[in-house]
C-alpha cells in the first residue's frame, strides 16, 4: 500500500466527540476533520458500528479515515449504543433503536458548523447493513452510501440461515458478538463511571444465538431490516461492493436489479474485508474509488464515475484451490447494466454421471451422503486468514452424486447465479440438498466455483415451509450463489449434489436418502459473452492510505487448523485455533489481545452427533488497568430441538466481576 500522509488538506483528530440522542444517551464518535472545517464546512462521512472505535477498528481507521478527511471530508466513526464508549445497552443487531439513533446522529452532524449538511454513510459488514437500512428511513441529510459485504435480506443472506437451512455460523458469529459486546468502555474516555456502565452491559447481555434460532422461518423478525422488503424506500445513490470469496456477494446484483436510484456494483476476488486490503488479492485503490463516489454525490464534482459501467466484477480464472491462497487470478470485466442482455442461459441436462446439452432416458439415482460431507468447504464467511477458504473438492465430490461435462473445447465464462432444477424424491419429511459447481482440471483437481443449499421443506416458501411426503416426487429449484468465473478449454464442469454440507449448515434430524431423476433435472448456467470493452476498463490503481498508527508487538500470534477423520469410528473433527498475540496502540498505551478456539465434530452416520464449540478470549491492558472477557457458545441438537449453551465471564485484573451461563432448548421447526 502506498502511504499518503493524509491528503492535500491538513487534518486534526478529535479522539472523542459526544453525539446526544433524544433520550439523553450519548454516542461516542472518533472524528477526523480538515483543519479549517469550521471556516470552510465540508460534507461528512459516517461509519456506525459496534466494534470499538478506540481499540477495535483503530488500526484500520488510522489508515483510512485521515486519508478521506485529508481530501475535504469530516469523518466520524461512531460506536453503537451500548458498545465501545457509547452510553446505553445493545439488545440485538439491526434494531429499530439502532436505526433511530442513526437517524438522530445524522441530523445532529448535519447541524454542526463544520458540516455542509450533506452526509454519506459507509460500512463493511454491520456498517454496510445499517447504511442500507438507514437509507430506507430517508434522513434528509443522507446524500449517498457505500455498502460493503452486506445483505439486502437478513434471512436468506446473513449469518443465520441459507436456503432455509441453519448455518453453523450462528455459533461463530454468536460467540464473536457475545465477547466483543461484553467489553467495558474505556475509563480514559468515560471516566470513573466505567465500572457501572460495564456491569449494566454485562447484566443485559442478550442470548444472541438462542434469539436467532427462535426464528427459523422468514418471519417479521427477519423482514425488519431486510431492504429487499421495499427497495423503493431507498432514495439516495448506492454503491454496493462485495467479494466472490465472501458470503455477502449476492446482494450486489439484486440491489442493481431493484434499486430505482443511481447505483453501481463492484465485486472483486476478496473475502470478508475492505477492498484496499482485499485478500485473496489483488487489492485495489478503493479509497481513491470512494473519494470519486463522495466527490460526485456530496460535493457535486463531476468525476466520471457514473459514466462508467454500472457493474464491474473480477472474472476469476482457474487455479488449484488451496485454503491459504493469497491471490486469485483473473481480470476485470463489466456490464453497462444489470440484468444484462449479454448473459444468456446455457442449459445442461443431468444424465447418469454426465452433464450434456440433451437429455437421455430417465434414470433414478439415489444418494445418502456421509454427514461430514463438506470437509473442504472452508468457512461460510471467510476472512482469507489461515485456512478458512475452500480447498480441493475431490473428497467431497466422492461423497456426492457427481455429473461431469465433456472436456470443454473452448473456454466458457459465466456471470450471475447458476440454477439447478431437480426432479427428486426423499425418504424423510425433513431433508436438505447441497449443490456445488466445480471446475475439474486435466489432473482431476476439483475447484469449487459456487454453491447453494436448500432445506427442501422450504422448497416453496421460507415463510411457510411444509414437510415432505416420503416417496413423492417434487420439482425443486435451487439457486446457487452469484459468481463470475471462466472455465478454460480442456477442463470439465462438475455438478456435485449431497444430502448434507457440514460444517457450513446443520444436518437434517435424520439420515436422508435422496433420489434424483435424470433427464428432467438440469443445470442452467448464466453464460457471459466476452465484451471487447473489458480491455479498455480504467485501472483502480494501487491501494493508498495514511500512515499506519504506531504499534508495538508485545506477544507474537500463532494459529493452527487440523481435520481428523477417524475412518474406523466414522467420525470427523475440525479444530481451529487462532492466537492474535498482543499488540499495543502506542498513542493511547492500550494493549489488545484475542484468542479463538473453534471445534466441529460429527459422525458420518449420525446427524444428531453434530456439535460446534467456540470460545473467545479478549483482553485489554493499559498500565495497571486490565480486563478480560471469556465467552463460549456450544451448539448441538436432538431430533426435536437445538441445544444452545452460552457462557460469559468478565475479569478486572484477576478478579471475577461477572459470570453467567445460559442454557436454551429451542424446538426444531422443519430444519
Amino acid at each position: 500500500m502506498k502511504v499518503v500522509a493524509s491528503g492535500p488538506i491538513p487534518v486534526r483528530e478529535i479522539e472523542n466527540m459526544w453525539i446526544p440522542m433524544p433520550d439523553g444517551t450519548r454516542l461516542a464518535a472518533r472524528v477526523w476533520l480538515p483543519a479549517d472545517a469550521e471556516r470552510k464546512p465540508v460534507p461528512a462521512i459516517v461509519e456506525y458500528i459496534p466494534y470499538r472505535k478506540r481499540d477495535g477498528t483503530a488500526w484500520r481507521d488510522g489508515v483510512m479515515q485521515p486519508y478521506i478527511a485529508g481530501h475535504g471530508y469530516a469523518v466520524l466513526r461512531i460506536d453503537l449504543r451500548g458498545t465501545g464508549d457509547s452510553d446505553g445497552l445493545i439488545q440485538d443487531e439491526y434494531t429499530k433503536a439502532e436505526h433511530d439513533d442513526g437517524v438522530a446522529a445524522l441530523a445532529w452532524i448535519a447541524g454542526q458548523p463544520w458540516c455542509t449538511g450533506r452526509i454519506g454513510m459507509v460500512g463493511m459488514s454491520w456498517g454496510g447493513f445499517n447504511a442500507l437500512q438507514i437509507a430506507q428511513r430517508r434522513p434528509p441529510a443522507l446524500a449517498a452510501i457505500i455498502s460493503i459485504c452486506a445483505a439486502d435480506d437478513r434471512y436468506s443472506d446473513d449469518a443465520h440461515y441459507m436456503g432455509g437451512a441453519v448455518l453453523s455460523e450462528h455459533a461463530v458469529w454468536g460467540v464473536a458478538i457475545l465477547a466483543q459486546a461484553a467489553l467495558p468502555p474505556d475509563p480514559a474516555i468515560v471516566g470513573a463511571g466505567w465500572r457501572e456502565m460495564w456491569q449494566a452491559r454485562l447484566a443485559a447481555t442478550p442470548t444472541w444465538v438462542a434469539s436467532w434460532l427462535k426464528h427459523q422461518r422468514r418471519d417479521a423478525y427477519w423482514r425488519y431490516g431486510s431492504v429487499s422488503e421495499d427497495y423503493g424506500a431507498i432514495a439516495c445513490p448506492v454503491y454496493a461492493v462485495g467479494g466472490w470469496a465472501d458470503a455477502y456477494s449476492n446482494a450486489v446484483p439484486r440491489l442493481l436489479q431493484h434499486l430505482s436510484v443511481p447505483s453501481k456494483g463492484l465485486i472483486g476476488p476478496w473475502a470478508h474485508g475492505w477492498p484496499f486490503m482485499g485478500a485473496p488479492g489483488p487489492a485495489i485503490g478503493f479509497l481513491q474509488e470512494m473519494l470519486r463516489w463522495w466527490d460526485q454525490w456530496l460535493k457535486g464534482i463531476e468525476t466520471g464515475i457514473m459514466h462508467e459501467p454500472r457493474y464491474r466484477v473480477w472474472m476469476q480464472e482457474a487455479m488449484p484451490r488451496r485454503p491459504g491462497r493469497e491471490r486469485q487470478p483473473g481480470r476485470w470485466v463489466s456490464e453497462p447494466s444489470w440484468p444484462s442482455a449479454n448473459i444468456v442461459p446455457h442449459h445442461l441436462h443431468l444424465n447418469p454421471g454426465r452433464l450434456a446439452a440433451t437429455a437421455e432416458a430417465e434414470i433414478p439415482l439415489s444418494l445418502a451422503s456421509p454427514q461430514f460431507t463438506g470437509k473442504a468447504s472452508g468457512s461460510w464467511c471467510p476472512y482469507a486468514t489461515g485456512s478458512d477458504l475452500d480447498g480441493d473438492q475431490r473428497e467431497d465430490d466422492g461423497n456426492s452424486l457427481a455429473f461431469d461435462s465433456a472436456l470443454l473445447a473452448e473456454g466458457l465464462e459465466i456471470l450471475g447465479a447458476p440454477v439447478v432444477e431437480l426432479d427428486l424424491a426423499v425418504d424423510r419429511p425433513v431433508a436438505l440438498i447441497a449443490a456445488r459447481l466445480c471446475d475439474v482440471d486435466p489432473a482431476g483437481a476439483s475447484a469449487r466455483v459456487t454453491y447453494g443449499v436448500l432445506n427442501l421443506t422450504h422448497r416453496d416458501s421460507h415463510a411457510e415451509p411444509t414437510p415432505l411426503e416420503p416417496g413423492r416426487r417434487y420439482r425443486v429449484r435451487l439457486q446457487l450463489n452469484d459468481v463470475a468465473y471462466g472455465f478454460p478449454a480442456g477442463h470439465r464442469l462438475r455438478l456435485a449434489l449431497s444430502t448434507c454440507y457440514w460444517p457450513i449448515v446443520w444436518p437434517a434430524p435424520e439420515p436422508v436418502t435422496i433420489t434424483v431423476f435424470t433427464a428432467s433435472s438440469r443445470l442452467t448456467l448464466p453464460e457471459r459473452r466476452p465484451r471487447p470493452e473489458d480491455a479498455e476498463l480504467a485501472s483502480f490503481g494501487e491501494p493508498e492510505g495514511a500512515s499506519e498508527p504506531p504499534m508495538t508487538t508485545l506477544a507474537t500470534g500463532s494459529g493452527s487448523a487440523f481435520w481428523r477423520h477417524d475412518v474406523a469410528a466414522g467420525t470427523m473433527e475440525i479444530a481451529i485455533e487462532h492466537d492474535g498475540g498482543v499488540e499495543r496502540f502506542d498513542a493511547i498505551g492500550m494493549a489488545v489481545g484475542m484468542k479463538i478456539v473453534a471445534r466441529y465434530g460429527i459422525a458420518g452416520n449420525d446427524p444428531l452427533s453434530a456439535k460446534a464449540e467456540l470460545a473467545w478470549t479478549i483482553t485489554r491492558q493499559r498500565g495497571s488497568w486490565g480486563v478480560r472477557i471469556e465467552a463460549g457458545v456450544e451448539l448441538s441438537c436432538t431430533q426435536d430441538a437445538f441445544l444452545v449453551r452460552q457462557t460469559l465471564a468478565a475479569y478486572e485484573g484477576d478478579a471475577s466481576v461477572y459470570a453467567q451461563t445460559w442454557n436454551d432448548r429451542i424446538a426444531r421447526d422443519l430444519v
